[in-house]
């Protein structure tokens, strides 16, 4: 006997056909899931929540008090530098500070750029005053960082190492650290 190759394709195609429709692995289509259990559920209770309270009036010692900044040296009542103060110079004070006022915290950059009567500066998402910063210099002991029409808007010592204190022109404590 002998079978052309187009019959034996033919046989084997009609077999396979016959055998993939008898099988069971498309019988579980027909049935339905099983249902899903509810989630296990508490108690809920309703409370009245207190008025508020109108502005200016809350209680401050319901709130928690924000983090302090580091505490800064004072400088003596007449402006003079601290006893003990280093002689300054401009490339000791050039590079990039890490900038605190009253506990909050900037970036300042002091490049030994020649700005004016001194270098330039540059303050990064700084607080008022500081934010005003366009340049600074130094003079024997004191650092001056001043406004973008020569008013001085901070006077800073060096307090050691790589740190300088000191007061914003209004009176608020400040101080750099190398960062």
């Amino acid at each position: 006997m002998s079978f052309s190759k187009t019959g034996l394709l033919a046989v084997s195609l009609a077999a396979l056909f016959a055998s993939g429709c008898s099988t069971s692995r498309f019988s579980s289509m027909d049935q339905q899931p099983a249902p899903l259990q509810a989630a296990p559920s508490g108690t809920v209770t309703a409370n009245q929540l207190p008025p508020p309270a109108s502005p200016g009036t809350a209680d401050p010692s319901k709130f928690p008090t924000a983090p302090q900044g580091p505490q800064v040296a004072s400088l003596p009542p007449d402006g003079t530098a601290p006893a003990g103060a280093p002689d300054l110079t401009a490339s000791s004070v050039a590079g990039v500070w890490k900038a605190s006022v009253s506990g909050q915290s900037c970036q300042v950059a002091t490049p030994q750029t020649k700005f004016g009567s001194g270098y330039r500066a540059g303050p990064l998402h700084c607080p008022a005053p500081i934010d005003g910063i366009k340049s600074w210099n130094v003079a024997g002991k004191q650092l001056t960082l001043y406004d973008a029409n020569g008013g001085t808007l901070a006077r800073l010592y060096s307090s050691g190492g790589e740190k300088f204190d000191g007061q914003t022109s209004n009176g608020l404590p400040i101080s750099l650290t190398r960062g």
